[in-house]
């Protein structure tokens, strides 16, 4: 995947903006989803 840190980082912020996860300030890799499991599409 060809996709540059600060896109990854302005998706995240996007991600939290629209309340779809929540991250722990300070801490790595504290992403929380915050949708259903239900209405993810299966992999």
């Amino acid at each position: 995947m060809l996709v540059s840190g600060p896109s990854v980082h302005q998706m995240i912020v996007t991600l939290e903006r629209r309340g779809l996860i929540v991250r722990t300030p300070g801490q790595a890799r504290s992403i929380q989803l915050l949708v259903s499991p239900d209405l993810l599409p299966e992999l």
